[in-house]
């Protein structure tokens, strides 16, 4: 079972280049990612994903948005019972809420409830194939289940989004050089 989940979240994210982002998405990340791909300095790629990052946590419903935020807090302050309880919640009203979706499996992430959080990051590359933030969180299980070549292939979908993330170029490079003859 857990390679077949594995396998299937690897097939969406390499049919992301193929798959238009969820229509509830704001259209003003369509120029923030063209940007961000041509980005020759760090700083400049910093103030775009920063703005990406904004139009990921928006919700046209206030409530929602503000529920995100106290979801953040609570599992910043290890509340995370509160926090699993208010995101199911938030999830069962807007469940086409992406940016609730990563939450969630940043919560289960920190708890290694890989699966689960594998789960919830297959939902936010449905609804958001350019979530780089999703595809390192996918590399990141895939390399701690050992799946060197399925990390790699997902550091390396991020980084085509995201050429200056460097903690992804970092692991691309530390996983390459596992990858290499001795």
């Amino acid at each position: 079972m857990q390679s077949t989940d594995f396998n299937t979240t690897l097939a969406l994210v390499d049919s992301a280049a193929r798959r238009a982002p969820a229509s509830g998405l704001p259209r003003a990340l369509e120029p923030l990612f063209d940007h961000l791909a041509g980005c020759q300095d760090a700083a400049e790629a910093v103030a775009v994903e920063e703005r990406i990052w904004d139009l990921w946590m928006y919700h046209p419903h206030r409530l929602a948005a503000r529920d995100l935020d106290l979801a953040a807090t609570e599992i910043a302050a290890h509340f995370h019972d509160l926090a699993e309880t208010r995101l199911a919640r938030l999830l069962r009203a807007a469940p086409d809420y992406c940016e609730a979706w990563n939450k969630r499996a940043s919560l289960y992430y920190l708890q290694e409830r890989d699966l689960e959080c594998l789960a919830s990051l297959h939902r936010v590359l449905e609804l958001e194939p350019r979530h780089f933030g999703a595809l390192c969180g996918v590399a990141e299980i895939l390399f701690a289940h050992d799946d060197l070549e399925g990390a790699l292939f997902a550091f390396e979908a991020a980084l085509r989004i995201h050429p200056h993330l460097e903690d992804a170029r970092q692991r691309v490079d530390e996983l390459r050089g596992i990858a290499a003859p001795h």
